[in-house]
């Protein structure tokens, strides 16, 4: 059983402000010309529109009620045959294909705990790109205030719904509770300054070719928030 299945129902809702990445998702997909293989598709919301621009996407998660959800979606937006789900984690996407991209939003590479997973991932990720081919994902490293003003403290994120972060700065780990009416969960997120992430992905075979710091393509200069681009040569 995932941990994102108690909070599918209202999953949407709860990340329902997220959306300043998926213009970017969706450009990269149209430039790679597709298929792109989505890992952590979730509820699909990067996958829908990525088929709605006219790509195929392969989407993999580890939740069977988010698959769900992303399926009634896709079938809704009149896209589900331009989707693939496919039930499967990080570390052993269950893909026979060979794509140009492979994706991973909203921070999904944070579920990774030890450099020894991350790595594992990385490299399950460019197994499955053609050569030339460009593996994208973001992650962050909070900042100070960031940690001061949401450390243990209950915060209505969205109405209904609570979520709770507690931070520890020394192992660099967010202990994030999300709560609703229908249900409740409790992630651990494991976060990495930059040079660290640079190191796994020249450990993992992959080139890296950008790195920015939002999803405007500003290139990174410091902060929270990092955009990676990377490329198997």
């Amino acid at each position: 059983m995932s941990l994102y299945d108690a909070i599918a129902g209202f999953y949407d809702d709860w990340s329902r402000s997220v959306t300043e990445d998926i213009g970017f998702y969706v450009d990269e997909a149209l430039a790679s010309g597709g298929p792109v293989v989505e890992l952590g598709v979730g509820t699909g919301r990067v996958a829908v529109p990525t088929a709605l621009a006219g790509v195929r996407v392969i989407g993999i998660d580890s939740s069977p009620a988010m698959l769900a959800v992303a399926e009634e979606h896709a079938r809704a937006a009149g896209v589900a045959g331009w989707l693939d789900l496919r039930a499967g984690d990080l570390l052993h996407p269950p893909v026979e294909e060979r794509v140009p991209l492979v994706t991973a939003p909203f921070r999904s590479l944070l579920h990774l705990a030890t450099d020894a997973a991350r790595l594992e991932g990385l490299r399950a990720a460019r197994e499955l790109l053609l050569p030339g081919g460009r593996f994208i994902f973001d992650v962050f490293s909070p900042s100070p205030d960031d940690i001061h003003e949401t450390h243990g403290r209950w915060l209505e994120r969205e109405p209904g719904i609570w979520e709770r972060a507690d931070w520890d700065e020394a192992g660099r780990i967010l202990t994030l509770e999300v709560k609703g009416e229908s249900g409740a969960t409790t992630m651990r997120l494991a976060w990495l300054p930059p040079e660290r992430w640079r190191e796994l992905l020249a450990d993992a075979g992959l080139e890296v070719v950008d790195q920015y710091g939002w999803f405007d393509r500003t290139p990174y200069a410091g902060g929270e928030d990092t955009v990676w681009i990377t490329r198997r040569p």
